[in-house]
């Protein structure tokens, strides 16, 4: 039905507290409306058009009465709430079990290990922001030559490292190692955290970042289409939090922006397949550090950009936006939020718009292109016949 699709990630775009957030913790959390209202309103005409105020109220936007796309919301279905199990989860693998939190820092005989491997004990193993880490321990850091880990509330383990202490390539390959230590705890991701500066007041996290996730225990939906011989091109953090499995090209993005450019140029390139886009900014520049201005002004920035695309486009392709789970810069705390996520829709060739309700899992846009592709899909329900009555 559609030869080219392309799949946007908006990460940490919530919508709204879902029904368990208070297990979570996150009752009464909504991402884009207290973003909006904090922000004293946003300016999305695109988005707006398309729909996005017809899924929730939005401080700024109005409800169109026959919007240019498809729009609803969607559920999580998994237990989590973090990048790897929302992206897993659109590509149809549900997560029964979230991964394991260490909020008191990591035990021993992982400690043990680490040091084996790295070939001395490291600083920190406590849970703290990227930022407040440098500032605290980088100095002993460059006196000692002992790596930094730190955690989250995310199931994350993180080595912190100045690129003039440990090279970035040094650092990645201790982060090899340390993913299969950190199997059998079921860690989600080893992140590589390189910094440069000179003292704390200058201390600067670069754009050497690089995840390594552990692998889907099930075959996604890039891996299904890939197997197929579809084309997949995944942009931004697509590779690490599928751990490069399904794809058949990846880009890596410094910003929005570039990830932006890079889904135009990676879509002029292909004449069938899949493009799936992860916009990081909203998450990790703004929901995270609290910055509900920021954030705003991204979502202008993005929705500025969808003209440009939309004429990059053909008849026969489809744009899909959703989000990976929410990041709410004005709810306490700096962790992501169980929202639901929004879900719009658009092609050049839908032939009547309208509402796609409120899905029960995030696979069911990974049910979707899988039917549209004629594969088999075992989670998830395909909105397909709604995007073409």
């Amino acid at each position: 039905m559609f030869k080219r699709i392309l799949l946007i990630v908006l990460d940490g775009v919530g919508v709204g507290a879902l029904p368990d957030a208070a297990t979570y913790g996150d009752q009464g959390a909504a991402t884009l409306q207290h973003v909006a209202e904090a922000s004293g309103g946003v300016c999305l005409p695109n988005l707006e058009r398309l729909g996005l105020a017809n899924i929730v109220p939005v401080k700024g936007l109005q409800p169109v009465d026959a919007p240019a796309g498809c729009w609803g919301k969607m559920a999580q279905k998994s237990a989590g709430k973090d990048s790897v199990t929302g992206h897993w989860e659109l590509g149809g693998v549900v997560l029964e079990q979230p991964f394991s939190v260490f909020p008191e820092g990591f035990p021993p005989e992982i400690i043990s290990a680490f040091s084996r491997i790295a070939g001395r004990p490291p600083l920190g193993n406590v849970a703290a922001s990227g930022t407040e880490i440098l500032r605290d321990l980088g100095e002993e850091h460059l006196a000692t030559g002992r790596p930094i880990v730190y955690t989250s509330s995310d199931s994350v383990f993180q080595i912190a490292a100045h690129e003039d202490i440990i090279s970035p390539a040094t650092l990645y390959d201790l982060c090899r190692q340390m993913t299969s230590v950190l199997k059998p705890y079921n860690v989600c991701r080893v992140i590589a955290r390189p910094f440069t500066g000179s003292c704390s007041d200058n201390f600067q996290r670069t754009c050497g970042r690089h995840d390594f996730p552990r692998k889907p225990d099930r075959p996604t939906l890039l891996q299904l289409l890939q197997s197929h011989g579809v084309y997949t091109c995944g942009i931004g953090k697509i590779r690490d939090l599928f751990a490069g499995e399904g794809l058949t090209e990846a880009l890596t993005t410094r910003h929005n922006a570039d990830g932006m450019e890079q889904t135009i140029a990676a879509l002029a390139k292909i004449n069938q397949g899949l493009v799936m886009t992860n916009l990081v900014d909203f998450d990790m520049l703004y929901g995270h550090r609290l910055d509900a201005d920021g954030f705003a002004d991204a979502l202008e920035e993005f929705d500025g950009w969808l003209p440009k695309l939309y004429r990059s486009m053909q008849e026969d392709d489809l744009v899909i936006i959703t989000a990976d789970h929410g990041c709410d810069p004005t709810f306490p705390g700096t962790d992501h939020t169980r929202e639901y996520v929004p879900l719009l829709a658009w092609s050049p060739s839908q032939v009547r718009p309208g509402p796609l309700g409120v899905r029960t899992t995030f696979a069911d846009v990974g049910a979707t292109i899988a039917q549209n592709f004629t594969i088999e899909f075992e989670q998830g329900t395909s909105f397909c016949s709604e995007l073409l009555r």
